[in-house]
């Protein structure tokens, strides 16, 4: 089985080399994403087709072997990459783990570590008022703490509260809506885009300023519908809900001041300038790796000081981060292609379509459809750039943002908008998006494949609330 497995990787390694050499030589100082042809993402689709098939088709293979089939992936992108570009291609490999999916991962098992940590002891009734005011509450602090912190710190109990009805499903996926995306659009801490945003010199107060409107208009409409849905589904169920006269508790309080400490740790990186160091050729802020060793010391601390019996009580266990650590290992090698052809703006394979990128509603949506599919930071930033190009060329970056908000505020509300709502068309459109999938599984609830998801409730659900936002907000 494995030598088949490797003969697999390297016969498909070298169909896909071959191809690549056909569209450039290797330079020592080539831009990657200048001559990289659109055919070379086909390795990025072939790992997201995998995830929405193969659990599917063959969920027995995919349970035990879903790390061997996102190395696959992986592998495929790395060989020819190296070949062909050589040094450029190790250092894009090298920053894209070292500056993007280790934090990602180090922020990623914190959260989960510290929250995992506390449980609500007694039994909340997930009535459609209960469960809509937990998702309201989710959406609220979710821009505070971000949205994977609200995430993880909200499925479980909501689950829990939730146990013993039979329809489940569409609970899961609105709480992804809402609080995994939606609820983190007033502040850089709710969501990466903004957060990177806030780096580069965009107030740190300008979604909470102009974007609350945007958050009101399309949490309503969902909440609303959700108590509709939820309320049809309560009464057509039938069943006695459980009485736990215990008081409702939360063990391992303590954990709140890890929480803090991380959300603090993420605050700090952003606004403390310490120089920066090289690491294997990438350079790194100090700020940055402080941030990264606090969150691991939040973790650490979380598990030394919080009794295993909490944990268990919480239905604990290391899969859900496991599945997303092997999976998005894969997903970020597959996405080299196309985030460098995106970061080549109108010099790349996809520069007809940011070209054609002119009004404020064409940057909400292509923000939006890229984020839904690709890392929504880089494509933030991607047009920002072009925004800032097309109306501020040759002014520095952060006098032409200052001017970009005080003459074209509606554009860089639209990039933001499209960044951070359109990350819930898919389960990868946002770190908490699967990690709350994978847990919800754990539970026993049934969730839909990728393109179910997709086809069930994104487009029937999502889109037609972002038409409405488009013609309200962005025409």
């Amino acid at each position: 089985m494995a030598r088949r497995f490797l003969f697999l990787i390297f016969a498909a390694s070298s169909i896909f080399f071959t191809s690549t050499c056909w569209a450039a030589k290797a330079e020592h100082a080539v831009e990657l994403g200048t001559k990289l042809p659109l055919w070379s993402t086909i390795p990025f689709a072939g790992i997201l087709l995998s995830i929405a098939i193969f659990p599917l088709v063959a969920p027995e293979f995919w349970h035990h072997h879903y790390p061997k089939v996102s190395a696959f992936w992986a592998i495929i992108v790395a060989i020819p990459l190296i070949y062909v570009y050589k040094g450029v291609a190790i250092h894009e490999i090298l920053h894209i783990y070292i500056a993007d999916y280790i934090p990602f991962i180090i922020l990623l098992w914190s959260l989960y570590t510290v929250a995992g940590g506390m449980y609500l002891r007694g039994t909340l009734r997930g009535t459609p008022l209960i469960n809509t005011l937990m998702l309201a509450f989710g959406t609220l602090i979710a821009s505070w703490v971000g949205t994977t912190g609200a995430a993880m710190l909200l499925i479980r109990p909501f689950l829990r509260a939730n146990a013993h009805r039979k329809y489940r499903t569409y609970q899961v996926v609105f709480f992804i809506f809402l609080i995994c995306n939606i609820g983190g659009i007033l502040t850089p801490l709710g969501d990466p885009p903004l957060f990177l945003g806030f780096l580069h010199g965009v107030p740190f107060f300008f979604t909470t300023k102009t974007l609350f409107p945007v958050l009101v208009l399309n949490a309503s409409i969902l909440l609303g519908l959700f108590f509709l849905i939820d309320w049809y589904f309560y009464k057509k169920e039938e069943t006695q809900q459980p009485v736990d006269e215990t008081k409702l508790k939360l063990e391992g309080l303590h954990n709140l001041i890890f929480l803090a400490g991380i959300v603090g740790a993420v605050l700090f990186s952003g606004m403390v300038h310490l120089g920066h160091v090289s690491i294997l050729g990438v350079h790194r802020e100090i700020s940055t790796l402080i941030r990264d060793v606090f969150m691991v010391i939040m973790g650490l601390l979380s598990l030394k000081t919080t009794p295993w019996e909490i944990r268990r009580a919480n239905d604990f266990t290391w899969f859900p981060i496991q599945e997303v650590a092997y999976l998005f290992a894969g997903i970020f090698m597959t996405m080299i292609p196309p985030i460098a052809i995106l970061k080549a703006g109108e010099e790349g394979a996809l520069g007809w379509f940011i070209e054609s990128v002119r009004d404020p509603a064409h940057f909400f949506w292509a923000t939006g459809i890229l984020s839904s599919f690709l890392d929504n930071a880089p494509t933030y930033l991607t047009f920002l750039n072009t925004a800032l190009g097309r109306f501020f060329a040759g002014i520095p970056e952060k006098q032409a943002i200052h001017m970009l908000i005080a003459q074209k505020s509606i554009f860089l509300e639209a990039i933001s908008a499209g960044a951070v709502l359109m990350g819930a068309n898919t389960y990868i459109g946002n770190a908490p998006n699967f990690m709350v999938r994978s847990i919800a599984e754990e539970a026993g609830v049934p969730m839909p494949s990728f393109f179910g998801y997709i086809l069930k409730y994104s487009l029937p659900i999502l889109i037609p609330v972002f038409i409405l936002t488009t013609f309200v907000f962005f025409v």
